[in-house]
C-alpha cells in the first residue's frame, strides 16, 4: 500500500475529527454551499508549502550535517535545551510559530543520530517556545495577525501591548527548561563516518523557502504553491509522496469541525450575549474556548462581537497554553516528533503552564491597567 494512504488508515486524530463531524452535521444549523468557506485556504496552502520545503530540506541531509555541528558545540544537555527554546521564541517572532517548529523540529530529531537525548521533551519545550515568543509581534501568529488588522495600534505600539506578556512567559519557560534538562555531559554515539548531503536539493529548497517567505508578504501564497510543487515534481518527486498529507487532512476537518460547532443552535443564542461580558468573564472565556477550538478560530468569533483589546489579545495567546487544540502549532511539533508518548507528556509541562499564564497574566493586566 502506498504511504500516502497508509498514514490516512492510521491517523486516528483524523478518525476522531471524522466521526465528530459527521455527527454535527446532523445537529449544526448550516447551509451546504458555505461548508467549503469554514476552511481557511489560505493557511491550508501555506500548510502545504511548507510540509514539501522542510521534507525537501529534510531530504537533503542537511540536517543531519547541521545536527552533527550542534551536537559538538555543546557538552551539555541544558546548554543545548536552553539553545533550541531560544530559538524556537526567537525565530516565532518574525518567521511565525509554525515556520520555526518546521525549521526546528526536523534539526532536533537529527540530533538523535548523534547521542542520547530527551527528544521528545526538546521538541515539546519548543513548541511551548514559539506560543510565547510569537505573541509579542502582530505577525508572530495568526491569531495577532487577526487582532493587529482589526485594530488601530502600531507595530511598534502592538509590539509594547505584549512585552511584559512576551517577557514574563519567556522568563518562566527558560527557568522550567534550566529545571526540566540535567547539566549531564550529552552522550555521543561514535559515528565517526562523513555525512553525506545532496547539495542541489538543499539549495534548491532554501531557495524555495525564501521565496514562500516573500511571496506571503506579496499575498502570492497560491502561485507560490504552485511553484513549490512544480519544482519538486521536476527535480525530486519522492519528496511529494513522503510529506504528511494526513496531516493536511487533520486541519480540513478541524475547520469544518469547528464551523459546525459555533453553528450549533443551542451556542448561537448564547453568541449574542459576550458583548456584554466583563472583563474577568471575557478573559476566561477567550482562554476557555481557544482549549476547544484552538486560539486562531477563538480569535475570529470574539472579534465579531468584542473589539481587539490589550485583555482580548493577552487571552487568546495565553489559550494556547494548555490541551492540545490550544495551538494549531502544537498539533504541528507532536505530529511531526513520531512519538506516540509525546501526546500525553506535552500536556504534564502544557497544563501547569496554562494554568500559571492565566493567573500572573490576569494579575499583570491588572497591575499595569
Amino acid at each position: 500500500m502506498p504511504i500516502v494512504f497508509r498514514s490516512f488508515l492510521h491517523d486516528r486524530i483524523l478518525h476522531l475529527l471524522v466521526v465528530t463531524g459527521a455527527i454535527l452535521l446532523f445537529l449544526a444549523d448550516f447551509s451546504w454551499p458555505d461548508l467549503p468557506k469554514a476552511v481557511d485556504w489560505h493557511t491550508m496552502m501555506t500548510l502545504t508549502s511548507l510540509l514539501i520545503l522542510t521534507k525537501g530540506l529534510e531530504t537533503s541531509g542537511y540536517f543531519d550535517v547541521l545536527g552533527g555541528k550542534l551536537i559538538a558545540r555543546f557538552r551539555h544537555e541544558r546548554a543545548l535545551a536552553l539553545f533550541m527554546v531560544l530559538a524556537a521564541a526567537l525565530l516565532s517572532t518574525f518567521l511565525t510559530n509554525d515556520v520555526a517548529l518546521f525549521i526546528l523540529v526536523p534539526l532536533t530529531l537529527t540530533l538523535r543520530k548523534f547521542s542520547r537525548l530527551p527528544i521528545s521533551r526538546l521538541i515539546i519545550f519548543e513548541a511551548l517556545a514559539v506560543n510565547a515568543g510569537s505573541l509579542i509581534t502582530p505577525v508572530g501568529n495568526p491569531q495577532n495577525i487577526l487582532l493587529w488588522s482589526h485594530g488601530s495600534l502600531s507595530v511598534a505600539g502592538f509590539i509594547w501591548q505584549m512585552l511584559p506578556l512576551a517577557v514574563w512567559l519567556m522568563l518562566t519557560l527558560m527557568s522550567l527548561t534550566w529545571w526540566c534538562f540535567s547539566r549531564r555531559e550529552i552522550h555521543k554515539h561514535g559515528n565517526s563516518e562523513t555525512l553525506h548531503w545532496q547539495k542541489p536539493l538543499f539549495i534548491v529548497s532554501v531557495l524555495l523557502y525564501v521565496l514562500f517567505i516573500m511571496a506571503l508578504e506579496w499575498h502570492l501564497t497560491g502561485w507560490a504553491l504552485l511553484a513549490i510543487v512544480l519544482c519538486f515534481l521536476v527535480l525530486a518527486r519522492p519528496v511529494l509522496l513522503n510529506i504528511d498529507w494526513s496531516l493536511l487532512a487533520v486541519f480540513i476537518a478541524m475547520f469544518i469541525d469547528v464551523y459546525l460547532l459555533t453553528h450549533l443552535p443551542l451556542l448561537q443564542t448564547r453568541f449574542g450575549a459576550i458583548a456584554h461580558y466583563d472583563k474577568g468573564a471575557l478573559y476566561l472565556l477567550a482562554i476557555g474556548l481557544s482549549q476547544v477550538i484552538s486560539n486562531v478560530p477563538a480569535t475570529i468569533l470574539l472579534l465579531q462581537k468584542v473589539p481587539p483589546t490589550e485583555l482580548l489579545a493577552w487571552a487568546v495567546n495565553i489559550g494556547g497554553f494548555g490541551l492540545l487544540p490550544g495551538s494549531l502549532a502544537n498539533l504541528i511539533a507532536l505530529r511531526m516528533a513520531k512519538d506516540r508518548r509525546v501526546w500525553w507528556q506535552f500536556h504534564l509541562f502544557s497544563v501547569p503552564l496554562l494554568a500559571w499564564a492565566m493567573l500572573s497574566g490576569w494579575l499583570l493586566l491588572f497591575l499595569l491597567a
